[in-house]
């Protein structure tokens, strides 16, 4: 009698591409002269995800104004299955922006019952994030591969690109590409189009227009864990570059702009200080009011998401929303 076959050990099963070949401080230094030279004075939003970031962020998911966590695992939840049965069943799964991959779960279950294995792809930048995240996820799903990459989004789509696979599904979960200005937003979504081959499909996450209070209440929680994850930003500049920026001294504020439908987020200044930086041997002025802008979120509804798939070269399947109707999940199918 044949014995049964034993799984392999969750190291035999991952591999880990790291192609963050940059000096990471010298770029974070070098881009917040530049931010906090400009006029108005801004910070690229990558750089609220350090560690503790990170953990904040976690804990921002959690809240009870940040609906979009708890809206889009409903969908993932209740429609995992027909998300699945909606392509041609998919041997690789890829995802962007992976994290902690605590809501990509609920797809990889759904997959690994219509097939004996699968190989994930996800996409982060954070090594050390990719490897927690994949260890875990090695222990509950035994017949699961992961090849990941650490990389920025357009670095890991150009590796991407390089390869063939098998029927992929790719997720951008979370509203991430709210993240990007519309041109930018345009460009990654043609870029993921380049690695995915006519039949292949995107999950696409993207938060919906809504009243201003729901929205603003979502990046100004009561709590004030938001606060602290966008002052988080001034604390790692003290900490990479000794400056002395007084954290009491800004405040975090967030607007929506119904006009270009956006969330604008800042840090404002509370009265006139200079800060200084000594290792970039550079003085900052702030005036009373003055703003460092630090993030826009941007809010679609389906004719723009739809838009949005078209320009890049994909098709709107199907959506399927929370029960409030405040969150989508789009399947964007890869057309010739």
């Amino acid at each position: 009698m044949s014995q049964p076959e034993l799984a392999r050990a969750p190291e035999e099963r991952l591999v880990i591409h790291n192609l963050v070949r940059r000096d990471l401080l010298a770029d974070f230094a070098e881009d917040v002269r530049r931010g906090l030279s400009a006029k108005p004075k801004h910070l690229f939003p990558k750089y609220l995800y350090d560690e503790l970031g990170s953990q904040l962020f976690e804990a921002i998911c959690l809240l009870p104004e940040y609906y979009l966590t708890r809206a889009e695992n409903e969908i993932l939840t209740r429609y995992a299955g027909e998300i699945v049965g909606s392509i041609e069943t998919p041997n690789t799964l890829i995802e962007m922006g992976s994290g902690s991959a605590s809501k990509t779960s609920l797809i990889i279950e759904t997959l690994l019952k219509g097939q004996p294995e699968l190989l994930f792809v996800p996409v982060d930048i954070s090594a050390s994030a990719l490897e927690t995240s994949s260890r875990v996820l090695l222990q509950s799903y035994p017949r699961l591969r992961i090849e990941a990459y650490a990389a920025e989004y357009f670095d890991g789509l150009a590796e991407l690109a390089k390869g063939q696979r098998r029927r992929t599904l790719a997720l951008f979960l979370g509203s991430n590409v709210s993240n990007f200005e519309p041109e930018e937003a345009r460009s990654f979504l043609r870029a993921m189009r380049n690695v995915l081959r006519v039949g292949d499909a995107l999950l696409l996450g993207a938060d919906l227009k809504k009243e201003s209070r729901v929205l603003e209440a979502a990046y100004n929680d009561s709590l004030g864990v938001t606060a602290a994850f966008s002052r988080n930003l001034l604390v790692r500049i003290n900490r990479a570059l000794d400056a002395n920026f007084h954290l009491p001294a800004f405040r975090h504020r967030a607007v929506y702009q119904e006009a270009s439908s956006r969330i604008e987020i800042c840090l404002e200044s509370l009265r006139a200080q200079t800060v200084i930086i000594p290792r970039l041997d550079m003085k900052v002025d702030f005036g009373e009011g003055e703003p460092i802008h630090t993030e826009n979120s941007y809010k679609y509804d389906l004719d723009g998401i739809a838009k949005l798939a078209t320009d890049a070269g994909f098709v709107c399947g199907r959506t399927w929303l929370d029960e409030q109707k405040r969150f989508s999940s789009n399947l964007l199918l890869a057309t010739g």
